[in-house]
């Protein structure tokens, strides 16, 4: 009857143990999928800064003018009136 009881004992601890294990192993199998997904689904483009308010804005919506990069035509437009003139 110990015996058996102690055998019960066991083969739940090995039960529990190696249910945690496999639960482990999925989960860092997720993780390394995720790290290896397609970057071109990961990326959005290369990021630029708006010259007025230094928000960085996705390449392809973000507005240029000249060297500098905009956020909005707004910010464009306030950017051109404050410009001094040049010579």
């Amino acid at each position: 009857m110990n015996l058996l009881l102690i055998r019960l004992i066991i083969f739940a601890v090995l039960f529990f143990a190696g249910l945690k294990l496999y639960r482990m192993y999925r989960e860092w199998k997720l993780d390394r999928e995720e790290a290896s997904a397609d970057p071109a689904q990961l990326e959005g483009g290369k990021m630029v800064p708006c010259t007025w308010c230094q928000v960085h804005t996705p390449q392809a919506e973000a507005i240029r003018e000249g060297d500098h990069w905009f956020c909005s035509s707004a910010h464009r437009d306030r950017f051109l009136q404050e410009q001094p003139p040049e010579a």
